[in-house]
């Protein structure tokens, strides 16, 4: 192998580590900065108060399982979002809890969906929500372009995984960027559903 090979190579293997390590965290920092309207708590989730909270932009198009499913559909519940991959070990950690808290708030005026991101195919995304027990939809966003709509400064998903709670209103009102367990997404729900 010629040098110019292997430094093609091995620039290739940095950058492919790089993307793989900002694709996949368990924490991170808010974006945008000034005045955001927003706390971070020592719980890692950050939430924006009633009346100074950014519309949730368009989520739609088609789940994994090739139906059509628009997210404001749901206005006048509350709407847990979950962005993972199947490829995503914090997303798999995760991925219990989920099933677990969007099976106990059934029929209680929260609904559950996911965005899948980054997956090439629905084949090891489908394959993953059966593993883990995954009962809601789930929309399918291979490039991330969903992720992209969400305002810069506003409370949007930036890791893999990030959940955000959107209120009844159509509005972002809790983001956590980490996996979370049930105790965790709960907390985050919680005072969400309690809103009049």
């Amino acid at each position: 192998m010629s040098t110019r090979s292997r430094a093609v190579l091995l620039g290739a293997v940095a950058a492919a580590a790089a993307l793989t390590l900002s694709a996949c965290g368990n924490g991170g920092t808010s974006g945008g900065g000034g005045n955001t309207n927003f706390v971070t708590g020592n719980n890692g989730i950050d939430t924006a108060p009633q009346g100074k909270r950014a519309t949730a932009p368009d989520l739609s198009g088609r789940t994994i399982d090739g139906k059509a499913l628009d997210v404001a559909d749901y206005k006048g519940k509350v709407v847990v979002i979950n962005v993972w991959g199947s490829w995503c070990g914090p997303c798999r950690e995760e991925a219990q809890y989920f099933a677990k808290v969007s099976k106990a708030y059934e029929g209680k005026g929260v609904q559950f969906v996911g965005i899948n991101t980054r997956d090439t195919s629905t084949t090891p995304a489908v394959a993953f929500e059966e593993e883990h027990g995954i009962g809601y939809p789930s929309l399918y966003d291979p490039t991330g372009k969903l992720m992209l709509r969400f305002k810069k400064g506003t409370l949007n998903p930036q890791l893999v995984p990030s959940t955000l709670v959107i209120d009844k209103d159509g509005k972002v009102a809790a983001r956590a960027l980490e996996a979370l367990d049930d105790t965790g997404l709960v907390k985050m729900l919680k005072p969400v559903l309690a809103e009049k």
